[in-house]
């Protein structure tokens, strides 16, 4: 208790907020955990059939040798987390980004787009492994659209989508997510870089001012937001608040919290309420 009472005082008084997001902050809204191929096979139990991981379905190759198979895995899980609601964890960090005057900025390897559905500006985001809610050609040939219009229907059986799938509309080939995939060669980044230049000139104005940043559910499987983290760390006069049930380990001076993202958020927001009342 004595580290979440710390990281609240370091929350309520800083001036700007980095939110770094991982796959257990979705974990707490209800979305399945792919962590070790059993943790993916409890999710998707006909993929254990098949004797394919996690790895294998998240790659582009199956675009263009099976889309149908690809399609049931992908438009499952967009159907998934358009579904899903977002946990109160998110309604939190938009309160406190609303104390700091909206100096914040969220970086997430998370494909939910659950940040946008929660409520947080567009050009607030970085989305560093793309978005399910946003398409491209398989041959790359093409602009990034976007996917609300799609609906994909899934045999639950065989994972495989039923009728039409996603095409170009420029060339006629199959449209895929726009997500970074393993073995991804043709992800178009386009989106993601525009965000990160957003992310690069918030970062030029931190330059003085205290800094926090809130890590939820990012592991060290794919550790592309704990790098992040630790590269502000490295950089501004910030401390880390690092929430993870499983790596919550951090640089020495600052704060890891073993529990999950949902139930530390409200924890600390209390804290920061009773403190503020």
């Amino acid at each position: 208790m004595d580290k979440i009472r710390e990281a609240a005082a370091l929350i309520r008084d800083a001036d700007a907020i980095l939110v770094g997001a991982g796959a257990g902050m979705g974990v707490d809204s209800g979305l399945p955990d792919f962590r070790g191929n059993e943790g993916f096979w409890n999710a998707y139990p006909p993929y254990k059939k098949l004797g394919l991981n996690f790895y294998q379905m998240a790659n582009p190759e199956g675009f263009q040798f099976d889309p149908k198979f690809s399609w049931g895995f992908y438009g499952h899980r967009l159907n998934l987390y358009r579904k899903t609601i977002p946990h109160n964890g998110f309604t939190i960090l938009k309160k406190w980004a609303k104390m700091k005057k909206d100096d914040f900025f969220i970086f997430t390897s998370n494909v939910d787009g659950h940040f946008q559905k929660a409520g947080f500006s567009e050009n607030k985001i970085e989305e560093c492994h793309g978005s399910i809610n946003f398409l491209q050609c398989t041959s790359a040939c093409s602009d990034i659209w976007n996917a609300s219009s799609i609906e994909i229907k899934v045999d639950i059986d065989t994972m495989r989508a039923e009728g039409d799938i996603p095409v170009c509309e420029k060339c006629g080939s199959v449209a895929r997510p726009n997500i970074l995939m393993f073995g991804d060669w043709n992800w178009l980044s386009d989106r993601t870089h525009i965000q990160h230049r957003n992310l690069l000139e918030w970062r030029e104005g931190l330059s003085g001012r205290k800094l926090v940043i809130i890590e939820c559910g990012a592991g060290t499987a794919v550790p592309t937001v704990r790098y992040m983290s630790e590269k502000f760390l490295d950089m501004f006069d910030s401390v880390l608040v690092r929430i993870n049930k499983r790596d919550p380990q951090v640089p020495q001076g600052n704060i890891g919290i073993a529990a999950g993202a949902a139930e530390v958020l409200s924890t600390i927001d209390s804290i920061i309420s009773d403190q503020m009342s």
